[in-house]
């Protein structure tokens, strides 16, 4: 087998597995212990995985043994930049304790393929692009909203890229 390592968000709710298979209407399994601690797990609902199984839910919801749990999951908080990361990839925004301002965050801007000449904010940039096939292929970049109220292109200091006091931004 391969391995693999992810990362996703998802919601959880301390269960133990007697309680999980009552909540799903299931018999617990003679050689099974309902006294398992665990967690109710529910994956958020994506486009690409509409996979909802329980009418409660939004998402596709399983169970999962405490010690697996804890092994593949870190709360939303005290995150490394790693995980703020991957948040960013998946559209989300991610802050640091650490950081003095109000309300500031960071969010990945996703980049463009061939941008438009006339969506361009600089002028030099929109002459090269329209002078080139008058479009432009534009990197992805991080953005910090800043505590001025305004937005910047971000490149993340060591002592960002080494904390773990990131977290999401809801």
């Amino acid at each position: 087998m391969k391995k693999f390592i992810g990362v996703k968000m998802i919601q959880a709710t301390p269960m133990n597995r007697k309680e999980y298979n009552d909540y799903r209407g299931w018999e617990l399994p003679a050689d099974e212990n309902g006294a398992d601690e665990g967690y109710l797990v529910e994956y958020e609902q994506s486009e690409t995985s509409p996979n909802v199984n329980h009418p409660n839910h939004k998402g596709y919801i399983s169970w999962s043994p405490a010690d697996v749990f804890v092994d593949a999951y870190r709360e939303t908080v005290e995150l490394t930049f790693g995980f703020a990361i991957e948040a960013m990839k998946k559209g989300y925004k991610v802050a640091r304790k650490g950081w003095n301002g109000s309300n500031m965050f960071a969010v990945l801007s996703p980049g463009a393929k061939a941008l438009p000449a006339k969506d361009f904010f600089n002028k030099d940039l929109a002459s090269y692009a329209e002078n080139n096939g008058g479009a432009m292929d534009v990197r992805p970049a991080f953005m910090l909203k800043t505590a001025q109220d305004d937005v910047a292109y971000w490149a993340p200091s060591g002592s960002d890229c080494l904390a773990e006091d990131w977290f999401i931004v809801n």
